[in-house]
Protein backbone atom coordinates (compact mmCIF):
# COMPACT_ATOMS: atom_id res chain seq x y z
CA UNK A 1 0.00 0.00 0.00
CA UNK A 2 2.91 2.30 0.88
CA UNK A 3 4.22 2.02 -2.95
CA UNK A 4 0.68 2.45 -4.08
CA UNK A 5 0.64 6.00 -2.18
CA UNK A 6 4.21 7.11 -3.41
CA UNK A 7 3.13 6.13 -7.30
CA UNK A 8 -0.24 8.46 -6.33
CA UNK A 9 2.11 11.13 -4.84
CA UNK A 10 4.39 11.08 -7.87
CA UNK A 11 1.54 10.80 -10.79
CA UNK A 12 -0.36 14.21 -8.85
CA UNK A 13 3.21 16.17 -8.67
CA UNK A 14 3.37 14.93 -12.46
CA UNK A 15 -0.26 15.76 -13.19
CA UNK A 16 -0.05 19.12 -12.03
CA UNK A 17 2.92 20.29 -13.55
CA UNK A 18 1.51 19.15 -17.16
CA UNK A 19 -1.87 19.99 -16.54
CA UNK A 20 -2.56 22.40 -13.72
CA UNK A 21 -5.48 21.61 -10.80
CA UNK A 22 -4.48 21.70 -6.75
CA UNK A 23 -4.18 18.83 -4.76
CA UNK A 24 -7.18 18.65 -1.68
CA UNK A 25 -9.35 16.23 0.28
CA UNK A 26 -12.73 15.09 -0.70
CA UNK A 27 -15.07 11.94 0.84
CA UNK A 28 -11.99 11.29 2.94
CA UNK A 29 -8.96 10.95 0.53
CA UNK A 30 -6.59 12.69 -0.81
CA UNK A 31 -7.70 13.96 -4.25
CA UNK A 32 -6.89 16.18 -7.14
CA UNK A 33 -9.63 19.04 -8.13
CA UNK A 34 -9.92 21.50 -11.60
CA UNK A 35 -12.24 24.34 -11.48
CA UNK A 36 -12.92 23.33 -7.59
CA UNK A 37 -14.15 19.88 -8.69
CA UNK A 38 -13.02 16.30 -7.88
CA UNK A 39 -10.81 14.99 -10.53
CA UNK A 40 -9.16 11.94 -9.22
CA UNK A 41 -8.65 11.00 -5.86
CA UNK A 42 -6.44 7.88 -3.55
CA UNK A 43 -8.81 4.58 -2.71
CA UNK A 44 -6.39 3.85 0.50
CA UNK A 45 -8.10 1.26 1.20
CA UNK A 46 -7.77 -0.37 -2.18
CA UNK A 47 -4.20 1.34 -3.01
CA UNK A 48 -6.11 2.37 -6.46
CA UNK A 49 -6.68 5.48 -8.30
CA UNK A 50 -10.32 6.60 -9.06
CA UNK A 51 -10.98 8.91 -12.30
CA UNK A 52 -13.87 10.65 -13.51
CA UNK A 53 -14.25 9.41 -17.05
CA UNK A 54 -17.12 11.45 -18.62
CA UNK A 55 -16.19 10.06 -21.93
CA UNK A 56 -17.81 6.91 -22.70
CA UNK A 57 -15.12 5.32 -24.34
CA UNK A 58 -12.25 5.97 -22.26
CA UNK A 59 -14.60 4.87 -19.57
CA UNK A 60 -15.34 1.21 -20.90
CA UNK A 61 -11.49 0.97 -21.84
CA UNK A 62 -10.73 1.56 -17.92
CA UNK A 63 -13.48 -0.76 -16.85
CA UNK A 64 -11.77 -2.94 -19.23
CA UNK A 65 -8.52 -3.59 -16.99
CA UNK A 66 -8.74 -6.60 -14.33
CA UNK A 67 -10.05 -5.23 -11.40
CA UNK A 68 -10.95 -1.97 -12.30
CA UNK A 69 -14.85 -1.01 -11.26
CA UNK A 70 -16.97 2.03 -10.39
CA UNK A 71 -16.86 3.54 -7.64
CA UNK A 72 -19.18 3.02 -5.15
CA UNK A 73 -17.90 5.43 -1.80
CA UNK A 74 -21.22 4.51 0.38
CA UNK A 75 -20.92 0.59 -0.19
CA UNK A 76 -24.43 0.47 -0.55
CA UNK A 77 -24.29 -1.08 -4.40
CA UNK A 78 -25.17 2.95 -5.94
CA UNK A 79 -21.80 3.53 -7.80
CA UNK A 80 -21.17 6.79 -9.24
CA UNK A 81 -21.37 6.50 -13.00
CA UNK A 82 -18.66 8.34 -14.65
CA UNK A 83 -16.03 6.97 -11.74
CA UNK A 84 -13.65 4.40 -12.13
CA UNK A 85 -10.95 2.83 -9.39
CA UNK A 86 -8.18 1.56 -11.26
CA UNK A 87 -5.77 -0.78 -9.08
CA UNK A 88 -2.12 -0.44 -8.59
CA UNK A 89 -1.40 -3.09 -11.13
CA UNK A 90 -1.82 -0.82 -13.35
CA UNK A 91 -0.10 2.35 -12.14
CA UNK A 92 1.59 2.58 -15.60
CA UNK A 93 -1.63 3.78 -17.04
CA UNK A 94 -2.66 6.47 -13.99
CA UNK A 95 -0.82 9.76 -15.72
CA UNK A 96 -3.01 8.59 -19.25
CA UNK A 97 -5.63 8.36 -16.77
CA UNK A 98 -5.32 11.35 -15.14
CA UNK A 99 -4.85 13.36 -17.65
CA UNK A 100 -8.22 12.41 -19.59
CA UNK A 101 -9.85 12.71 -16.05
CA UNK A 102 -8.23 17.12 -15.43
CA UNK A 103 -9.64 17.72 -19.45
CA UNK A 104 -6.07 17.19 -21.21
CA UNK A 105 -3.97 14.90 -22.75
CA UNK A 106 -1.56 12.67 -21.83
CA UNK A 107 2.16 13.65 -22.68
CA UNK A 108 4.63 11.20 -23.94
CA UNK A 109 6.96 13.00 -21.86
Amino acid sequence: MDDARADYEELVDTLLARHGGERGQMMGMPCVKRAGKLALGFVRDEGAVVFKLGDAEQREAALALDGAHLFDPSGRGRPFREWVVVPPMYAVEWERLGAEALGGEASDA
